[in-house]
């Protein structure tokens, strides 16, 4: 297995265990919840939707571009960055997705989440895959056997070709398509 995609599976496997963290607390005390939705609602969501739909994808478009790049670049903090937003973001998304349960059907959390989740996911899981594979190629420098610079770079490639263009279609299919697909749900 190369290493990108053990430190992929190293990622998926966090994640999971941060989203079901998110979504068990919340289900214990639901106002962990409303106090994270009050504050994405305060921060991301609130303030792009009192402007246009293209407006809304491009802020979050540079949300999660930076979410996403702060993991990626966050292996040079020997992955103590990328392994804190990794699971700060699945908590509040596994939080999320209980209080959306909670008010809604099980069709209305897929409906949700799975348009822009296609690509949102895979980008996010790259990214820490990239944070991940950075952290292990400055230990190694240090240890004397890579060249960390070089490695950085060919990372930084993956970023632009794969996790940029899964980041601005998911924007994009996020704030174009799935509330279209959750007015069929309700």
């Amino acid at each position: 297995m190369s290493d990108l995609a053990r430190n992929a599976a190293i990622t998926v496997g966090f994640l999971v265990f941060a989203v079901l963290a998110g979504a068990w607390m919340t289900a214990q005390d639901p106002g962990i919840g409303r106090q994270l939705i009050t504050v994405l609602k305060d921060s991301i969501v609130g303030e792009a939707l009192d402007t246009n739909t293209v407006m809304f994808a491009a802020k979050l478009f540079l949300n999660n571009l930076e979410a996403c790049l702060l993991m990626f670049l966050g292996g040079a903090s020997l992955g103590v960055l990328t392994v804190f937003i990794i699971g700060t973001n699945g908590f509040v998304i596994g939080s999320i997705l209980e209080m959306v349960r909670q008010e809604h059907s099980f069709l209305y959390v897929v409906a949700a989440i799975a348009p822009h989740g296609i690509f949102e996911i895979p980008a996010f899981v790259l990214s820490g895959a990239l944070g991940l594979s950075l952290a292990a190629a400055l230990w190694r420098e240090w240890l004397g056997s890579e060249d960390a610079a070089a490695h950085a770079a060919g990372l930084g490639r993956i970023f632009l070709l794969a996790v940029l263009p899964l980041v601005a279609v998911a924007a994009c299919t996020e704030a174009f398509i799935t509330p279209e697909i959750l007015r069929l749900v309700i």
